[in-house]
């Protein structure tokens, strides 16, 4: 449970730390639309190096950032075995050929390709949106991205609120998960041994009080909500008004560049290209 890296923020004083949230959400959009472009082993290398640069940048501890990719480990290897078994490619590149089992060296390719995407994808935007920016200042950021959005009457700030209560109760149900997980644990409870339905029925006794107390968190939340006299974003102001630095958009600048240069370099045929 603690490798859930939503809603986990990490303090730190870093160039990243220090940007504004705004043009982090706009960066992590376009680092994703980069992960998906690469097509050949040049532009994956440019966006292992763009990877391993924020971390540095961003001064979190790699093992932090490698529990947050630990719960996408099994997509990962459902994901590289399709491409292994089911890639095909020239039948000079057959690397195992035993019965109904025809593995190519594109396949291999692809599966080793499609892992780097993956962790790159997933380290992108844990380090621009979860581990650098705190879930208030997240949506704070998306409610001012979406302004023009309530000229047509979405209510985009219920909807920034709705995420932001979203978010902050996903590591106190962590949290609880551990609590409830423990004490039954202590009353003889056995989560990690027998068939796969038996230990799905010994997950009942953990889902009913976990839900117990959602339901009493989110009571509480609109009760507390409720007293203090909320009525939605209309006429609220802010403590923190947010401005945008020449540094910020050097931050983009640059992310948009590295875009350019995974276009340039996918156009070049050098190594393997992926399909």
């Amino acid at each position: 449970m603690n490798s859930i890296s939503l809603g986990q923020y990490y303090p730190a004083e870093s160039p990243i730390h220090r940007l504004d949230v705004r043009i982090k959400v706009v960066v992590a959009i376009l680092f994703v639309v980069c992960t998906f472009l690469c097509k050949n082993v040049l532009s994956f290398a440019l966006l292992l190096s763009l990877a391993l640069l924020s971390i540095i940048l961003s001064r979190l501890p790699i093992g932090l950032v490698a529990r947050g990719v630990r719960p996408i480990l099994i997509i990962i290897a459902i994901t590289s075995l399709i491409n292994i078994f089911f890639s095909t490619g020239a039948p000079e590149n057959i690397v195992v050929d035993w019965w109904i089992f025809t593995i190519y060296r594109e396949g291999i390719y692809n599966a080793l390709l499609m892992i780097v995407r993956f962790v790159c994808l997933i380290v992108g935007t844990s380090v621009f949106l979860t581990y650098t920016t705190t879930p208030i200042e997240l949506t704070d950021a998306i409610e001012d991205l979406l302004w023009p959005l309530k000229k047509l009457g979405v209510p985009v700030h219920d909807f920034a609120m709705m995420m932001t209560i979203a978010l902050r109760f996903i590591p106190l149900l962590v949290d609880e998960t551990d609590k409830i997980m423990t004490a039954q644990k202590a009353r003889g409870a056995d989560f990690s041994s027998g068939s796969l339905a038996q230990r799905a029925k010994a997950l009942v006794p953990v889902l009913i009080p976990l839900f117990v107390s959602a339901f009493r968190r989110a009571e509480e939340l609109a009760v507390a909500m409720e007293c203090r006299c909320y009525h939605g974003g209309e006429g609220r102001t802010r403590m923190n008004v947010r401005h945008v630095h020449a540094k910020d958009f050097v931050a983009l600048f640059g992310v948009i560049l590295f875009g350019v240069g995974i276009v340039v370099l996918n156009t070049l045929n050098i190594g393997y290209s992926i399909s």
